[in-house]
This record gives C-alpha cells, structure tokens and sequence, in this order.
C-alpha cells in the first residue's frame, strides 16, 4: 500500500461523531476521526512495515500517525526516528501510546525515557513516563534496572504535584505500572501512590476519569495478577 492509498482509505473509515470526541482529548486538524478498531484491521493486513510507517507519520495526519504506530517494525526503527516522532506527538494518543508502544519495544526504550522525562516539553515528558510504564510492563524483571525504577518512583512523590497536566497523568500510570507488574516494588508504589493521594489531570470536559493508583493496583493483587508481563506494548 502506498501513503495515499492508505489516506484514501481512512478518509471513507471516518466520523464526525468521533472526531468530535477526540477534539475534546486534544486531536487537531488534519485527521478523519478514525476508529481504532479500524485502525488495526488495516494493520493486520499491512502486518510491519517500516518505511511506510515513517511515512504514514510524516503526514501529520492524527490517523495515519496513530496506525504508522501499529505498523512500525521495532527491529528497525532507529533512535533518530523516534526522537522526531515523540517531537511531533502533539497530543496524548501519540505521545502516551503511539510512540512509547513503539520505543519500549525497540532497543532504544530505556535510554530515550530516561531523556525524555527530563524535557520541559510537556507532551515528551510524558511520552518518557509512559514508555517506562511500557517496559515494566513488556520486559521481564532480571532485564530492568530494578534499582532506578525505584528511584523514580521517589522523585515522582516529590515532583507530581508540580508537574504538567499531562506528566501527571503519565506519572500516575507509571506507579500504576510499576507497582503491577514488578512484585519487588509492588508495596513501594501502594505506599507512593498513598501518600501522593488521587491525581487531578484536566482530561479536557470528557468522562475519561483518572485511576487511584493504591486502588488500582490493589485490584490487580485480587486478582492474582502481579508481576504479570505482557508480550507486547502495542494493544
């Protein structure tokens, strides 16, 4: 398939009614209001494909830079690409999905969160949270510097109430994560989540509601799921 095929193609899968509602989550023009579900049926015939990803996202299209992020080969993705793309994420679809899915899952996952946490640029930082989230969730423990995880979770108790709107979020989603799916530190993250209490993040007038993570986690020891990985970040 070639870039304007594909552009095509969403434009006949789009809808007002959903544009409406990722307008009010941050999504601006160009984009047809694609739904995931669409999105990934034309991912599965494409499977991988690396350089019409990279295309894909260079249209600036929310869509088509949302399913370049279903597309992506990992194995080739350079860091360089992924640095252009968490610069070009310019709301929470691409910057919390998209592009963290892709970076945990490359070789470059580690050392571009530890970068991008520290950016003063909001939509990166939060970019950085997430894909730290990713790899607790993706990578087995004996691979993950255990010790540094741990640290991060310190430095967020001190540093989210002051954080951007949306770095909150991310932070939250990475005690969420850590406290689930690393069983060494699954006590630390309940005894952070408590003393940082329930985040607000303004999710901009829609019903998304942010989780308490002591809550969140709790419900994951019920269930007997700690510590439990998954294959893959991108869902």
């Amino acid at each position: 398939m070639t870039v304007q095929s594909v552009l095509n193609e969403l434009a006949t899968l789009g809808s007002e009614s959903i544009k409406k509602v990722l307008v009010k989550h941050g999504a601006k023009e160009p984009f047809y209001g694609v739904k995931v579900e669409d999105l990934k049926k034309i991912q599965k015939r494409i499977k991988k494909n690396h350089a019409l990803s990279l295309d894909l996202y260079d249209t600036g299209n929310s869509d088509a830079m949302y399913l370049a992020g279903l597309i992506a080969d990992e194995k080739q993705i350079t860091k360089a690409d992924l640095q252009h793309w968490v610069e070009g994420a310019y709301w929470s679809y691409l910057s919390e999905f998209t592009v963290p899915w892709v970076a945990s899952e490359s070789q470059f996952g580690w050392e571009l969160a530890t970068e991008w946490i520290e950016s003063e640029v909001e939509n990166i930082a939060s970019a950085g949270w997430a894909t730290f989230s990713n790899l607790a969730t993706i990578k087995e423990d004996k691979d993950l510097d255990i010790e540094t995880l741990s640290n991060l979770l310190d430095s967020i108790k001190q540093e989210i109430a002051l954080s951007p709107n949306r770095v909150r979020h991310t932070m939250n989603g990475f005690v969420i994560a850590i406290g689930s799916h690393i069983p060494a530190l699954t006590e630390k993250a309940k005894k952070i989540g408590t003393e940082i209490g329930k985040v607000y993040v303004d999710m901009g007038g829609t019903a998304c509601k942010v989780p308490y993570s002591v809550e969140y986690i709790e419900k994951i020891e019920k269930m007997g799921k700690i510590g439990k990985k998954k294959k893959m970040a991108r869902c």
